[in-house]
């Protein structure tokens, strides 16, 4: 019988490297090609790990929570035939001479000890560090001894994204020497600055429930967190008369049913509007670096979608000025329905240049979103309203019953004024309000 090495696959731009939160299959399981063998975890998504082939699992290479690098070795499936599957090896590895061949056993022995020499440059003395651990300690101004020092709760104490993202939450601040302090400013002061703020501390009685948060919900905390920090967030408001749409939707959306199997929505036709309006306001499409503003060439808008256990996630529908409506409808509902299911991809998620968030969904009449880290906006839509409004008509003015919604757009201050926030909301508005009611699809 031969031996195929199931490795962890790459999981798109910028994904070194995942946590395996569960397995599937057992030692001695039989597995399907295509069929899931574990669980795993990103920085920005869960997902499942197939088999490429058919046959029996006959090894584990990794226990769950261990860090595993693209690319890597992370079972052995025996399938029909004879010999190894040949695998590329890590470029440190001594090359195999002309010898007898080694038994299966000892080439899988081989994989782990290569697997485990490709991280030795991120552990210190017998501790290992994952490379996500010690890239967050570096950005942080961590050292070498503070990092040795943080209480690991991963396998045989190994410190985990979250344990050093909790270290550098309630990190004591680094003490002030007093030849850096500047003259004209009182010692004291400075002093006092730099004293840690105390937490006030939570009063837990005996009738409450203590709930450990998600995976994912320190995830987004965090980077909620992260973007506050970093942007300097305003907002825009404007009202929006969508009563046209409204009643486009209902005239069509039937018919539209019966020949594409889709449901038209009223989230496709918003984000054909915001598409249009970051085409004309190319500077909304753009991100931040250091003191550089980089212009994104596509425009990939971020859809925040709820997860089934209440968190959300945002994936992105790339180049969507080029979708036609029926184009942007099937890309809208496949990825919410496959949000609702757990079933994304790391690629589904990355790239996004802007996004757009419907509180309206919750009852909600406008929000004041956070910006999705490195974008530099964020625009929410409220709950369609049917109101009475001043109606503006050549043979003059009069009230009527129409279909409005407020929307919200939070923008990053450091490089979006307010003139160009507001500009940018107001032609989502414009667009929005000159809809052809004739409209064919």
């Amino acid at each position: 019988m031969a031996k195929f090495e199931l490795k962890l696959p790459k999981m798109g731009e910028s994904v070194a490297e995942a946590t395996i939160t569960s397995w599937l299959k057992d030692v001695g399981d039989i597995i399907e090609a295509d069929e899931a063998v574990l669980e795993i975890a990103t920085d920005k998504v869960d997902s499942e790990v197939p088999s490429e082939v058919d046959g029996v699992l006959v090894e584990k290479l990794f226990d769950v929570d261990d860090v595993v690098q693209v690319g890597q070795t992370i079972a052995v499936i025996e399938i029909e035939g004879e010999g190894t599957v040949e695998v590329e090896a890590p470029k440190h590895e001594t090359p195999k001479t002309k010898a007898e061949p080694q038994p299966a056993v000892a080439e899988v022995a081989n994989t782990v000890v290569a697997a485990k020499e490709s991280v030795a440059s991120v552990s210190s003395g017998d501790r290992f560090y994952s490379p996500l651990v010690k890239n967050i300690a570096n950005k942080e101004g961590v050292s070498q001894a503070e990092l040795d020092a943080v209480h690991g709760t991963g396998k045989d104490g190994r410190v985990t994204k979250n344990d050093i993202l909790a270290y550098i939450e309630n990190r004591p601040s680094q003490p002030t020497s007093v030849a850096s302090i500047k003259t004209s400013q009182p010692l004291v002061s400075n002093l006092e600055s730099s004293k840690p703020k105390e937490k006030t501390p939570v009063v837990v009685s005996g009738d409450d429930e203590i709930i450990e948060m998600t995976r994912m919900g320190k995830l987004v905390a965090h980077h909620m967190v992260e973007s506050v920090q970093t942007s300097a967030h305003v907002q825009s408001f404007i009202e929006a008369d969508v009563t046209k749409i409204w009643n486009w939707r209902k005239k069509v959306k039937d018919e539209f049913f019966k020949r594409e199997g889709e449901n038209l929505t009223f989230t496709p036709i918003f984000m054909e509007a915001v598409a249009k309006a970051l085409r004309d306001f190319p500077m909304m499409n753009i991100s931040l670096q250091g003191d550089s503003i980089i212009k994104k060439k596509n425009i990939n808008l971020g859809m925040a979608a709820a997860l089934p256990d209440g968190n959300l996630i945002v994936p992105v529908i790339k180049n969507a000025d080029q979708l036609n409506l029926v184009g942007m409808t099937k890309q809208v509902n496949d990825l919410a329905a496959r949000a609702r299911e757990n079933q994304l991809k790391p690629d589904d998620i990355q790239g996004g240049t802007y996004t757009v968030t419907n509180v309206g969904t919750f009852g909600s009449i406008m929000g004041t979103p956070i910006i999705n880290q490195p974008q530099v906006g964020i625009l929410a839509l409220g709950a369609i309203r049917k109101v009475p409004a001043v109606v503006e008509t050549e043979e003059g003015d009069f009230i009527g019953i129409r279909y409005r919604m407020f929307m919200s757009h939070s923008y990053d201050h450091r490089v979006v004024n307010g003139a160009l926030g507001g500009m940018f909301v107001k032609a989502v508005k414009d667009y929005l309000e000159a809809w052809d009611s004739d409209r064919e699809i």
